[in-house]
């Protein structure tokens, strides 16, 4: 949990299902990069749900190989393990811990509610979806953000969904877990505390929000409530939960993040994913990307050399809003508009851009490959730390559902 002059804490990870593409790195590690300089984060490769949609095919050294790949990628791209934790899901158990107990309170409405449930089930035909996992993969996403008390998580549009379940199963943990004996009295008595003008100033906010639904008045609320430094944790945390009728507030609801990553269109146009067999690999073969973008589908209108396109329907042209500097993106429109360049010519350069974005990519990546003993030391440290946080959280948790102790 955050206390007021800390950093924002942010919490995101990444399925071990094989190699980083670019859709991973331009959409997920960049903003990653730029978020350790101003937020206290925790990035956790994920390899329980690695198993939601992949539990058939993963091995032990298929799942050791492609962890350890995961991290050397990300520390090539620049999170750096000074600035940000770097764990391994399994390695906290506590996750799963925190992920029964939630599903013990998960309507099961709510999960078959989310969106990419019916869209994976959909798109990826191929696979054994009909699983607990893969229903409840959203109670464990839930728990992993909880677990660190995040206030930010960093996602794309498409996920903003699971952040807001996240955020309704914390607020039904709370009230179901959170109302403890004489809870009104120790809010009120925590009011007291603020002193005279500061209670009636709390109690201004409280009503307009719970009479008259205010969402400004709550914001203001917690954010006063933050900037009282002499406020004990338990006291903050009754009288946010006295602000929203939930009780104690034991569990944090999140905020997403939305990043500003451009769209990472596959080799087929859609979305770029491992899944469906359209990714560029960070570390790919040379060949295969050169191969792969000069196949890629343009503007269906371009049937013959001659035909003028456009580029806002060409997957092409998202590349080259990534990739191209603007003299090089107004050549591409003009050209293409125009029919005085072809899909090939307009691929060229594309191509000599990712390319060396690659060479620079494995030369920064070596050095972690080669010393698989500093790799292992990044990932132990980064575990213990996030051990020691997930702890912290447990014992709370343990306490108010009655599980902390029998003796």
């Amino acid at each position: 949990m955050n206390t007021p002059g800390q950093p924002s804490r942010v919490l995101s990870g990444m399925r071990p299902t094989g190699p980083l593409h670019l859709g991973h790195y331009h959409g997920v590690i960049k903003p990653w990069v730029e978020l350790q300089h101003e937020h206290d984060c925790y990035y956790f490769v994920a390899d329980w749900h690695a198993l939601t949609t992949n539990f058939d095919v993963v091995s032990e050294y298929a799942m050791r190989d492609n962890v350890l790949d995961m991290v050397v990628d990300w520390l090539a791209s620049g999170v750096d393990p000074e600035l940000a934790t770097i764990f391994i899901q399994s390695k906290v158990p506590e996750h799963a811990e925190l992920y029964l107990l939630l599903s013990m309170i998960s309507p099961l409405g709510w999960l078959e509610r989310v969106p990419s449930f019916k869209d994976q089930q959909e798109k990826l035909k191929n696979k054994d979806l009909s699983t607990h996992g893969f229903l409840g993969y959203p109670v464990l996403q839930s728990a992993d953000i909880l677990m660190y008390r995040a206030s930010l998580v960093p996602v794309g549009q498409d996920q903003i969904p699971h952040v807001e379940l996240t955020r309704e199963l914390a607020r039904r943990f709370n009230s179901i877990f959170g109302k403890e004996e004489g809870f009104e009295d120790k809010a009120e008595k925590a009011i007291a505390k603020l002193g005279k003008r500061n209670g009636a100033k709390y109690r201004r906010l409280r009503i307009a929000y719970t009479e008259r639904g205010d969402p400004k008045a709550l914001k203001s609320a917690k954010e006063f409530l933050a900037s009282m430094p002499n406020l004990s944790r338990g006291d903050r945390e009754r009288l946010t939960g006295y602000l929203e009728g939930s009780g104690r507030q034991i569990l944090v609801e999140p905020d997403h993040y939305v990043t500003e990553a451009s769209k990472v269109p596959g080799t087929d146009g859609q979305k770029m994913s491992k899944s469906y067999d359209n990714a560029i690999f960070l570390r790919d073969d040379p060949n295969r990307i050169t191969k792969l973008i000069r196949s890629m589908p343009t503007d269906p209108a371009r049937i013959r050399r001659n035909d003028p396109g456009d580029p806002e329907k060409c997957p092409v042209w998202d590349l080259h809003k990534i990739y191209s500097n603007e003299e090089q993106k107004k050549w591409v429109c003009n050209g293409c508009t125009t029919a005085e360049i072809g899909c090939l010519d307009c691929k060229e350069p594309l191509i000599g851009h990712i390319l060396d974005e690659q060479a620079q990519h494995i030369e920064r990546a070596r050095p972690y490959i080669e010393d698989k003993n500093y790799l292992t030391k990044v990932v132990a440290d980064g575990c213990e730390r996030a051990g020691a946080v997930a702890e912290e959280t447990m014992k709370d948790v343990r306490h108010y559902v009655g599980t902390g102790s029998y003796r």
